[in-house]
């Protein structure tokens, strides 16, 4: 019998959002909850594991300790700026079970594996970048020294075995709707823009995008874009439909969901006799073909990365997409009757007071149904990271959120210091600003 395994998206801020899969933990002026959709695979994988997602749920610090006390293995997703609370956390687990294994998963770690190793001693080994068959494996009994993927210390000494290889073919895995079924309440988990109750899911992993401030395919699951096979996902979907009669939307939570033509049209094909309603991310530079067979198989709404209204901004970013485009493609969608949710950045490479008006402007022009505005954050392992640091444009000693969760500002630029850019993002969110609704939200780290 494997380890007894307990998969833990932890406690986190009051009015908690785990934007991007619950994987960054950010206060919000509405109370946002994304799935924890990466711990769910191996969850499936394993006989006898839980997924537990806390915020949610309403499950407190103490409780979670508690919990845990049952288990012989813990995997514990963390981030950038949850990682102080989660190590906290992972002390006192360790505390009140001393045999417990933990092993953290998630980009902090897959970037900073020595680092988080010794910040916490509580930390058996942490799993590095896609870490589904990783964790399995130790969980089923073989040695440290033997997996592929994990960092652990040994004698004080830091050892990285070898990376282990992207997976392939997606197919094999579980759905993870059958562990929503098993271990969440579908009625728990709201985002503003999408309808009540939702689930979602992934289709893909990577993306090919070259964004620079993107933390997923930099950190964790890679450019390589890799895809199920559609009727893996039609046969999940349908299944799905008859979990939940009450769920309202299912939600393509992939970094870039119609990123191919060929494939979302087939795609497509197979979802419309299902009569669905769903939602997706969406880059600009898919076509009106593409759109429409989207709408007519029950596309609703498309969460849109445009980022800036600025064309050298999206230069500087490698958006590979430009101002022009962005306007035919939401004109495209307007036509079709597809909802738009769009994300624009400030604070990115290049910002100037000028190239933040121009994105405001950009904003109010495009009219989608509601906008994310967020500041830019650069996370450790991505080349916005790497650019701010070079040219020392990091605020000292500045963190990206506050205690009780608020995003800061952390990045500025000659000229342009960072309370002036978060009081622009702050600025941006008030009607009658733009002829949108705000949303209100604190932006997910990443966008297609």
């Amino acid at each position: 019998m494997p380890l007894k395994t307990l998969f833990l998206n932890p406690p986190s801020f009051e009015n908690f959002d785990g934007g991007a899969g619950s994987r960054w933990p950010a206060t919000r002026e509405i109370e946002s909850y994304w799935y924890p959709v990466w711990l769910a695979y191996p969850t499936g994988l394993l006989e006898g594991a839980r997924l537990l997602d806390a915020p949610p749920h309403h499950v407190s610090g103490e409780e979670t300790i508690q919990i845990a006390k049952d288990y012989e293995f813990l995997v514990l997703f963390t981030s950038t700026p949850g990682f102080p609370g989660d190590i906290r956390l992972a002390k006192a687990i360790k505390e009140a079970n001393p045999n417990i294994k933990i092993c953290f998963v998630g980009p902090h770690v897959s970037v900073l594996p020595e680092k988080s190793l010794r910040d916490c001693p509580a930390i058996d080994f942490v799993a590095r970048k896609e870490f589904d068959y990783t964790v399995v494996e130790y969980a089923q009994g073989k040695p440290l020294e033997e997996i592929l993927g994990i960092s652990y210390l040994k004698n004080d000494q830091v050892v990285h075995n070898a990376d282990r290889p992207q997976i392939q073919d997606l197919d094999p895995l579980p759905h993870v709707t059958e562990i929503y079924k098993r271990d969440l309440d579908v009625t728990r988990y709201n985002v503003p823009f999408l309808l009540h109750p939702y689930v979602s899911l992934y289709t893909t992993r990577g993306c090919p995008a070259q964004c620079t401030f993107c933390l997923w395919p930099q950190t964790l699951s890679g450019h390589p874009w890799r895809k199920r096979s559609t009727d893996d996902v039609a046969a999940e979907m349908a299944r799905a439909k008859t979990f939940w009669p009450e769920v309202r939307e299912f939600f393509f939570d992939d970094d870039t969901f119609n990123i191919q033509k060929v494939r979302t049209v087939e795609l497509c094909a197979k979802l419309k006799p299902l009569g669905l309603t769903w939602s997706c991310t969406s880059r600009v530079t898919t076509d009106y073909e593409t759109l429409k067979a989207m709408k007519e198989a029950g596309c609703r709404l498309l969460i849109v990365g445009y980022e800036s209204g600025d064309p050298q901004i999206l230069k500087n970013i490698k958006k590979g997409a430009t101002v022009e485009r962005a306007r035919q493609f939401t004109k495209d969608c307007h036509k079709l009757g597809l909802v738009i949710h769009g994300d624009f950045i400030l604070g990115l490479p290049g910002e100037t007071r000028e190239t933040i008006r121009n994105t405001i402007n950009f904003a109010k022009e495009l009219d989608v149904e509601t906008i994310q505005v967020s500041v830019a954050h650069a996370y450790p392992g991505t080349e916005l990271y790497d650019y701010a640091v070079k040219n020392g444009f990091m605020v000292a000693d500045t963190k990206m959120v506050d205690e009780g969760g608020h995003q800061l500002a952390h990045i500025q630029y000659p000229g342009l210091p960072a309370e002036e850019i978060l009081e622009m993002v702050q600025f941006s969110r008030k009607p009658p600003l733009t002829a949108a609704t705000a949303s209100g939200c604190i932006r997910r780290p990443r966008h297609s």
